[in-house]
């Protein structure tokens, strides 16, 4: 225990960003298919034109997780599980843009206070804000990969036999190719090219305003804590309690949050569709007029109350919250060795600098 603890303490700020990268790694991996699970209810309605049919028929409204789970397993095998995997490791960089961002302010800190003088902590307020800065760099820089992962997830692997607007011999071929792969650069080409590159930033305004999630997580988590440690010698929660405690708290946040997680996920998995407009009677032989179904978030949410009440603002919660919970119990089991693993990475990258 000793010994590990002493790995710990050796590790740089970057080094403990690694580690929180590969626990969250190896966290979604184990959890992603309940992702692809909950990113298909939030979508429901956005890339189906019932907006309680989802994955080959199935109603939504009818059938539990595990069902749907079952349902993807017996249609596509493993892999319908894990479509969009690779690119929504993207997120993890999150932990390094922190990492900047904190190292940044600690040492305009230290710059601050006269030379042989303490360094103040970092104060838990400040905390919160350097998390939001770090989060919506993050979202900056990643939501064009979460627009193509989530337009994996959702995808229905159907065959099309037409492309918008009709193209010649061959970009023709290469379109309907693209429309068939669900492939990582099937799909951002066909975002491309119904949306322009703007449409890989699709969702960037909810995404921002979800940069409070972790903020809601971190405040609740500290101040139950406090209530708890209060009247108490121990400064240390045990190990049980903090996990308790950090499912509580990203419970809260996410349902406080929820309607537009939501919202984010069915703006970035919409599609333009047929406006409906007659072609014929303006003179524009094959010519398909399309529109984006969502024109924002809040646009999102008025169409789900409309159509189903306050609840529909909460549609695939339950996945969601069940998502978040066990990542968070796989991320608070595997801290440790994780953070051995990642000082022998590091340990091992300085050497091969130094041969």
């Amino acid at each position: 225990m000793a010994a590990s603890s002493k790995q710990v303490e050796q590790l740089t700020p970057f080094g403990h960003a690694l580690a929180g990268a590969l626990g969250g790694v190896f966290a979604n991996a184990a959890v992603y298919p309940l992702d692809t699970i909950k990113t298909q209810i939030q979508a429901d309605a956005s890339h189906t034109h019932d907006a309680k049919l989802t994955h080959k028929g199935a109603r939504l409204d009818q059938k539990s997780i595990i069902a749907l789970l079952f349902s993807i397993l017996r249609e596509e095998g493993i892999s319908g599980f894990y479509k969009g995997f690779g690119a929504s490791m993207i997120k993890y960089a999150y932990f390094f843009f922190y990492t900047f961002v904190r190292n940044s302010y600690s040492k305009r800190l230290s710059r601050s206070v006269k030379a042989g003088a303490k360094v103040p902590a970092i104060s838990t307020a400040m905390e919160l804000i350097l998390g939001a800065v770090a989060a919506a760099l993050a979202q900056l820089f990643t939501i064009p990969v979460s627009v193509i992962a989530t337009r994996q997830q959702v995808s229905r692997s159907k065959k099309r036999t037409a492309t918008y607007p009709p193209q010649p011999y061959p970009q023709a071929v290469q379109s309907a190719e693209d429309e068939d792969s669900d492939s990582f650069m099937a799909v951002g080409r066909r975002i491309v090219r119904e949306d322009g590159v703007g449409g890989l930033w699709l969702g960037i305004k909810p995404g921002l305003v979800l940069t409070v999630n972790p903020a809601i997580t971190y405040g609740v988590f500290e101040r139950v804590k406090g209530i708890v440690l209060s009247g108490s010698a121990k400064t240390k929660l045990p190990p049980w309690y903090s996990f308790a405690m950090g499912a509580f708290s990203k419970t809260l946040a996410t349902v406080v949050t929820y309607p537009y997680i939501m919202a984010k996920v069915r703006v970035q998995a919409s599609v333009k569709e047929d406006d409906g407009l007659d072609n014929a009677e303006k003179g524009q032989d094959h010519v398909v007029h399309r529109k984006r179904k969502y024109s924002g978030a809040l646009d999102v949410l008025k169409k789900v109350w409309l159509a189903d009440g306050f609840f529909g603002w909460y549609q695939g919660m339950n996945a969601q919250i069940l998502k978040a919970v066990l990542t968070q119990a796989l991320l608070f089991m595997s801290k440790d060795q994780f953070e051995h693993y990642a000082l022998i990475i590091l340990t091992l990258w300085k050497r091969a600098l130094q041969a």
